[in-house]
């Protein structure tokens, strides 16, 4: 492989293109089209960290076929609340839900990132955070929601980059893993394949 093969994000979040994006990385993003709701169901019984590695290769073997010869990042992030895998709430309803329950509790967010090139997967990192949630007031909670916008539509309702970081009391654990992409491993690997610039 040269560092003239392409590399591409396969995923929607625009907080992984960011982060991409800040260490001038040249990429594009295809987002990989599965079924992750009924991918998590098969797994329910399995280990957080391997429904996590699985979604991540998941996304990056969708997006290869599509793309011969691009080395493609594909990430994934559960959160894992006493052996409950949380999804996202995509609701005000289901966001208050899922936060009234991890009120005044600590749950793990496992991410899984990897690169895939055609029908392999050349690497794969995962690794844990442990985050404690205050026991936050009613009344804050409220403000919260009325606020957190785009965040509903995260495992746990919160983005720790912005707003959702008021929501926690402790917090131990990779920060780049927690906003969804455990980059320092990451941009190790494609420094010794050559891919970006050592």
């Amino acid at each position: 492989m040269t560092h003239t093969d392409p590399i591409i994000l396969a995923s929607a979040s625009p907080t992984r293109a960011e982060m991409l994006h800040a260490v001038a990385m040249t990429f594009t993003v295809d987002t990989a089209e599965i079924d992750e709701p009924q991918i998590r169901d098969e797994m329910a019984s399995a280990d957080p960290a391997n429904v996590a590695a699985t979604l991540a290769q998941k996304k990056a073997l969708a997006v290869c076929a599509r793309h011969p010869n691009s080395l493609v990042i594909g990430a994934d992030q559960i959160l894992n609340f006493d052996g409950k895998l949380l999804g996202k709430p995509g609701t005000r309803d289901g966001a208050r839900g899922q936060l009234m329950e991890l009120r005044g509790h600590t749950h793990q967010l496992v991410t899984s990132v990897c690169v895939g090139q055609d029908s392999e997967i050349l690497w794969q990192h995962t690794n844990h955070a442990n985050l404690e949630m205050r026991d936050f007031s009613d009344g804050f909670l409220e403000h919260y929601l009325d606020q957190a916008g785009p965040a509903l539509n995260s495992p746990g309702a919160y983005h720790l980059e912005s707003l959702g970081a008021s929501l926690f009391a402790t917090i131990d654990g990779d920060h780049f893993s927690i906003l969804g992409l455990p980059l320092l491993p990451l941009l190790e690997f494609l420094r010794g394949r050559g891919a970006i610039q050592a």
